[in-house]
C-alpha cells in the first residue's frame, strides 16, 4: 500500500511537471524563433544591445517575480492561511497583496520614467560615452518600463492560481510574450520603410521601438489570461482601500529575501550585462543569444520543477514528513540530472553548431556566431547548477527558510561579481559567462551540503548521476564523431548549419536515450510506465 502510495504521488506531481514543462518548452521554442528573428532583422549590434537593456529591467522583475518571488514568498502563507482560515481569507490575503503591489510599482514606474538616464547609465555604464546609443536606450527604457505592474500583477495572479494546483495560465503566460515579441520584430521592416517615406532618418530607436510596443501589449494580453484563469477557479480578487493585515505582514517580511534568494542567477546574469557593456559594442548581444539557449533546459526542466515542487514540499513541511520531503526532492533531482546533464555535454561538444544553426543568418555575422559560441560554452558548465538550484531552493522557501536562500545567493552574488571583474581581464565576455557558472555551482554545493545535514537529501538521491553520466559519456562520444565526420559535408550544403544541427541533435537524442534506456535510468512518466507499475 505504501508503494502504490509513493506512485502515486509520482504521478501527481509528474503531471504538473509535465504541464508547466510542456507549456515552458513551447515558450522556450517560441523564444528561439523570437530570438532568430531578432538575429535576422536586427543582429547583434548597437540596435540589439538598445533593445536588450531597455528591456533588461523590466524582464528581470518578471524573472525575478514569475520565475520565483512573488510564488515562494507567497504561496505558503496564502497555503496556510487557506487551512487554518478558510479560503475566504486567503482571498481577502490575495487582494490585500494586490493593491499594496499595483500602488507600490506604479511609484517605481513613476521614478523610473524620471530618472531613466541614471538607470540606463547604471545598467550599461558603457553606453555613456555613445551620445545617440544611449539617448535611444533611455527612450526605449521609458517605453518599457510599465511592463513592471504588468507582470508582478501576472505573477501573483498565477500563485493563486498554483494554488489551486492550476498551473496552465502561469505556464502559458510567457508564450504570449514571444508570440508579441515576433510580431514587434516582424512589424520592424514596415515601421522603417513608413519612416524612411517620412523623411526620418532611421536611427537605432527607430528600428526596435516596436519591439517595445510589443512587450506592453503582452503585458495586456497576459493580465487578460490570468483574470480568465482566476473566474475559471472563482478567485477573483476584489480591489479595496490598501491595508496591512498579519497575514500580509507575514508576506512582506519574506518578498524580499525571496525575490534576492531565488534570484540570485538573475543578478548574475544582470551583473554579465552590466560588465558586458565595458567590452565592446556586441558583447551584451553575444551573452543574450548563449544565455538564450541555456535558458531551454533550465526553463523546461529547472523553472518547472520549482514551481511544481513548492506547493508539494509546503504542504509536507506543514505535516512535518521529512521522510517524504527527501523522497520528493529525490525524485525531483533524478529528472533535474536526467535532462540537464546531455543538455550540458551537448552543449560544450556543439556549441558552435547551435548558434550558427539557430542564428548565423542575415544581420547577425560570422564573427557574432562565433563570440556567441564561446559565450555559450562558459554559460554550458553551469548548466546542471543552475537547474539543481531551482529543485534544492523550494525546500528552503517551504520549511520558511528564505533568509538562508538570500545568504547562498548573496555569497554566489559577490563570487561572481569578484570572478567577472577578474576573468573579463583575460577572457572578455567569456569571462563574465564562466564566473557566474562558477559562482552557482559554489551556491548549489552550500544548499546540498545544508539539505544533507538536514536529512532532506541523500546520498543515493545525488549517486543517481553516475548512471547518468555514463549514458551522456556514450553521447558525447557519438556527438563528437558525428561532428568530425559529417561536418565537412554537411555544412557545404544550403542551410548547412541548421541540417547539421538537426543531425547532431538527433544523433545524441537517439544514443543517450537508448544507452538509458538499457540502464533503467529513463524516468517512468516518459515512458507512460505508471499504469504497467500499477497493476503490478
Amino acid at each position: 500500500m505504501e508503494s502504490i502510495s509513493k506512485l502515486r504521488k509520482d504521478e501527481d506531481f509528474d503531471r504538473s511537471f509535465k504541464q508547466i514543462g510542456g507549456l515552458t518548452a513551447l515558450s522556450r521554442v517560441l523564444g528561439f524563433l523570437r530570438d532568430i528573428c531578432l538575429a535576422q532583422f536586427i543582429g547583434a549590434g548597437a540596435a540589439a544591445d538598445a533593445f536588450l537593456v531597455a528591456f533588461k529591467l523590466p524582464n528581470l522583475f518578471r524573472r525575478l517575480t514569475a520565475d520565483g518571488a512573488m510564488t515562494n514568498a507567497f504561496l505558503p502563507v496564502f497555503a496556510h492561511v487557506r487551512t487554518t482560515q478558510g479560503r475566504p481569507s486567503a482571498l481577502i490575503l490575495a487582494a490585500e497583496v494586490q493593491i499594496i503591489l499595483l500602488l507600490a510599482l506604479s511609484m517605481i514606474v513613476v521614478l523610473a520614467e524620471i530618472f531613466m538616464p541614471s538607470v540606463i547609465a547604471f545598467l550599461a555604464p558603457g553606453f555613456v560615452d555613445d551620445a545617440t546609443l544611449f539617448d535611444s536606450t533611455v527612450a526605449l527604457a521609458r517605453i518599457t518600463i510599465p511592463y513592471l505592474p504588468m507582470i508582478s500583477l501576472v505573477a501573483l495572479w498565477a500563485a493563486v492560481t498554483n494554488a489551486h494546483n492550476r498551473f496552465f495560465g502561469g505556464a502559458a503566460a510567457p508564450v504570449i510574450l514571444n508570440i508579441c515579441l515576433i510580431g514587434g520584430i516582424l512589424t520592424t521592416p514596415i515601421f522603417g520603410h513608413v519612416t524612411s517615406q517620412l523623411g526620418v532618418e532611421m536611427g537605432i530607436f527607430h528600428l526596435v521601438w516596436p519591439l517595445c510596443l510589443a512587450v506592453l501589449l503582452a503585458g495586456v494580453a497576459q493580465m487578460m489570461l490570468m483574470q480568465r484563469m482566476l473566474a475559471r477557479i472563482d478567485a477573483k480578487l476584489s480591489w479595496h482601500r490598501p491595508r496591512l493585515t498579519d497575514n500580509g505582514r507575514k508576506m512582506w517580511r519574506g518578498f524580499l529575501p525571496a525575490a534576492l534568494g531565488a534570484g540570485g542567477l538573475q543578478l548574475n546574469f544582470l551583473i554579465d550585462m552590466i560588465l558586458a557593456s565595458l567590452v565592446s559594442v556586441g558583447a551584451i548581444s553575444w551573452l543574450y543569444y548563449s544565455d538564450r539557449i541555456v535558458q531551454l533546459p533550465l526553463g523546461i526542466i529547472g523553472i518547472a520543477l520549482g514551481t511544481a515542487l513548492l506547493p508539494t514540499l509546503s504542504k509536507l513541511e506543514s505535516e512535518d514528513d521529512k521522510t517524504e520531503v527527501a523522497n520528493r526532492i529525490g525524485h525531483s533531482l533524478q529528472i533535474a540530472l536526467f535532462f540537464s546533464i546531455p543538455a550540458t555535454l551537448a552543449i560544450l561538444l556543439t556549441a558552435d553548431i547551435l548558434i550558427a544553426g539557430l542564428f548565423e543568418y542575415g544581420a547577425f555575422s560570422q564573427i557574432d556566431s562565433q563570440q556567441s559560441a564561446y559565450a555559450l560554452m562558459a554559460y554550458g558548465t553551469g548548466l546542471v547548477a543552475f537547474v539543481v538550484a531551482k529543485v534544492f531552493q523550494p525546500a528552503f522557501f517551504a520549511s520558511n527558510r528564505g533568509g538562508l536562500v538570500l545568504k547562498i545567493s548573496l555569497l554566489s552574488v559577490g563570487i561572481n561579481i569578484v570572478g567577472s571583474v577578474s576573468l573579463m581581464t583575460y577572457l572578455g565576455h567569456i569571462g563574465l559567462a564562466l564566473a557566474t557558472a562558477i559562482a552557482s555551482w559554489v551556491g548549489v554545493c552550500v544548499m546540498a551540503v545544508l539539505l544533507m545535514r538536514e536529512g532532506r537529501l541523500t546520498k543515493s538521491a545525488i549517486g543517481q548521476a553516475l548512471p547518468i553520466l555514463a549514458c551522456g559519456f556514450v553521447m558525447s562520444v557519438v556527438l563528437f564523431g558525428t561532428k568530425w565526420a559529417l561536418a565537412g559535408l554537411i555544412l557545404a550544403l544550403p542551410f548547412g548549419a541548421l541540417l547539421m544541427l538537426m543531425v547532431t541533435v538527433l544523433a545524441g537524442l537517439v544514443s543517450y536515450f537508448g544507452v538509458a534506456y538499457m540502464l533503467g535510468v529513463i524516468p517512468p512518466f516518459l515512458f507512460r510506465l505508471k499504469r504497467a507499475a500499477r497493476k503490478g
